[in-house]
């Protein structure tokens, strides 16, 4: 009887923003199990993004590179006019704001709580601590010794990678990524002079941080479109960092040119927002690993740039180490991770 074939139809409790309690009933009408499942309007923001093919990942997160490769020169020029507080909180209220108003147009709901903790270790490492330190760095020091850095991020995501979110790349895989690695090292290392600055600490301090946020961004990139987790770091940090662009500007002298400015808008919406958007969204796609491995490109890519629009000379073992380092990439986006 129909009446009878009700009993065993799940019946849902549903409160908006709180819990729903999904409870099915036996044949005799008491409740036989229950879930319990988390209907908050945070979450229905959270939903698993639609993933792009490995190509199209692949592509994603070579043009986040793209991007991520000009940023250094960007600070450089940046400097020419803003002081190095001045330029990282204004980079970062400028992202966000563009971030924000993506965020509301579009209406996305708050992230879920369990995400919160997530979202603040992409906020510290990539949104504040990488451009500050790598600003403050690059203060005495020249664009191709602050590769270094960059050189050496691949290796450090894939090891945080490792340790956050359980994966296990092959032996080849590692192999390639160490020599690829050892090679960006070396040719920056040479590239400076052989000689260690004092920004060094600063340079060390930047390589840690951002490989942890990248880690966890790359994470989040798998429950939640890539360009939200940026967005919603972007917005988190507001209140640290208008009151501190506020205070910076008052102190540091601002000296508005062509290049200060183009360096300030690049390094805040391109750097800060559409690379890490396309840089997340491939991440999530080809895996954080594999996806860490393309940065070794962005090194010369910075040489590449320093020399079209800072004047910087580089030697000719440049295009010997981009051949060895195209190797490394190779390798390693065939090796199974």
């Amino acid at each position: 009887m129909r009446a009878e074939n009700s009993a065993t139809a799940p019946t849902s409790i549903a409160v908006p923003g709180t819990l729903s309690r999904v409870v099915r009933a036996s044949p005799d009408g008491r409740p036989a199990d229950a879930e319990v499942r988390d209907t908050a309007a945070g979450d229905r923001g959270s939903a698993r993004p639609e993933q792009p093919d490995p190509r199209t990942g692949t592509l994603l997160a070579a043009l986040g590179v793209t991007a991520f490769s000009l940023t250094f020169p960007a600070t450089a020029w940046g400097l020419e006019g803003f002081g190095p507080w001045s330029l990282v909180a204004v980079r970062s209220v400028l992202a966000a704001l563009v971030a924000g108003g993506c965020l509301l147009a579009l209406r996305v709901p708050l992230p879920g709580r369990r995400h919160w903790a997530g979202l603040a270790v992409v906020a510290a490492g990539v949104v504040l601590g990488f451009p500050l330190l790598t600003t403050l760095a690059l203060e005495t020091s020249t664009t191709a010794h602050a590769a270094v850095v960059v050189g050496l991020l691949p290796l450090t995501t894939a090891l945080f990678s490792a340790l956050r979110v359980g994966t296990r790349p092959s032996r080849t895989f590692w192999v390639a990524a160490y020599a690829g690695a050892a090679v960006v090292i070396a040719f920056t290392v040479q590239q400076s002079g052989g000689a260690l600055s004092s920004a060094d600490a600063y340079l060390f301090g930047a390589l840690l941080i951002c490989a942890a946020g990248y880690t966890e961004g790359g994470r989040l990139a798998r429950v939640m479109p890539g360009w939200q987790v940026i967005g919603w770091a972007l917005v988190m940090c507001l209140p640290l960092t208008v009151p501190a662009a506020a205070i910076a500007l008052s102190y540091e002298p601002v000296r508005l040119t062509a290049h200060s400015v183009t360096g300030l808008l690049w390094v805040a919406v391109g750097s800060q927002f559409l690379g890490l958007v396309v840089w997340y969204r491939g991440m999530a796609a080809i895996g954080i690993p594999k996806a860490s491995q393309l940065q070794l490109a962005q090194p010369l890519l910075t040489l590449v740039w320093s020399v079209l629009l800072l004047g910087e000379r580089v030697t000719p073992a440049a295009p010997l180490t981009a051949a060895a380092v195209l190797v490394c990439i190779a390798v390693t986006q065939r090796a199974r991770g």
